[in-house]
């Protein structure tokens, strides 16, 4: 329809071009990631957290989150590589005396410049998104990215540990700083893994390395790291429990003598010879043997 009544259309109206971009609007943009949480979209609130990527959040939204890891819980992209609490960071910030809360305008009647309620603690930066600030990963304390370039130093400034310059993550920055901070994250939780994989390891290396070790130190006379153990020893508790039952100490003994065999050399002494039954002093008549507990445990 159209075109009557001598109405002359316009090209655009009959032309449709492509459609115009939306622009986002930066001062929203800023306020929705440095006011409100990640993940709930609540006001930010102590306690406050950051992952290994730079976002904030709410602690007590992450613990809600890993109990209830449901894909239909609105916003559950942005923390999906969080897998634990320990995979996030609290953050120690410093409070601004400039912060009125919302007392300085509750009728909103005014515009008023808009406040953040953290400071950087060496510049005294304001938190608010206009500037860069970096979060130190070991610590958990915040500071703007001024203060970090202007005094380099691997000390934290405002508690004294120290850090390194991966331990610097840089607080909601863009996708390509996020893309950089994901490597990283990756690297570091790749680098993790191996080593507590090569802890686990160890011990058993270390069982069957003492094991090895063992056999090969240990002689056939029963020598082990250089000290000679007594076969008498290894007799001797058969005679004094078992000494009131002669043929169960005789079956005993002769188990025993028959699964550990000592051999025996010319350089041995008589002694430690006639506790084996192959010496000449087993070989006796009854006749010639008396009726006592001998110290080879032996009853003829």
């Amino acid at each position: 329809m159209g075109c009557d009544g001598g109405t002359i259309p316009k090209r655009h109206e009959l032309v449709k071009g492509p459609k115009k971009v939306e622009k986002i609007d930066k001062n929203a943009e800023l306020v929705a990631r440095w006011y409100y949480c990640t993940l709930s979209q609540e006001k930010l609130k102590r306690p406050i957290v950051t992952c290994e990527l730079g976002r904030l959040y709410n602690k007590d939204a992450v613990i809600e989150f890993l109990l209830d890891k449901s894909p239909d819980k609105p916003h559950a992209d942005s923390a999906a590589h969080i897998k634990s609490i320990k995979n996030v960071i609290e953050l120690n910030l410093t409070d601004n005396p400039a912060w009125t809360g919302d007392k300085g305008n509750t009728k909103g009647d005014k515009y008023d410049e808009q406040r953040t309620q953290f400071i950087c603690p060496v510049v005294g930066l304001e938190m608010n998104g206009k500037h860069r600030f970096c979060v130190l990963r070991q610590c958990g304390c915040v500071f703007s990215e001024r203060a970090l370039k202007e005094i380099k130093t691997d000390i934290c400034h405002k508690c004294g540990a120290n850090f390194k310059g991966d331990d610097v993550i840089l607080l909601n920055g863009d996708k390509a700083e996020v893309e950089e901070l994901r490597k990283k994250m990756e690297e570091r939780r790749l680098r993790a893994k191996m080593e507590k994989k090569s802890k686990k390891t160890k011990p058993a290396e270390i069982v069957t390395a003492s094991s090895h070790t063992e056999e090969v130190t240990a002689g056939p006379s029963g020598i082990t790291n250089g000290s000679k153990t007594n076969p008498r020893d290894k007799i001797s508790f058969v005679s004094s429990t078992e000494s009131t039952d002669p043929k169960l100490s005789e079956k005993t003994v002769s188990s025993s003598a028959a699964k550990r065999s000592f051999p025996i050399t010319n350089n041995q002494s008589e002694a430690y010879k006639s506790i084996f039954t192959s010496h000449s002093s087993a070989k006796r008549t009854k006749d010639q043997s008396s009726n006592w507990v001998t110290h080879t445990a032996y009853y003829f």
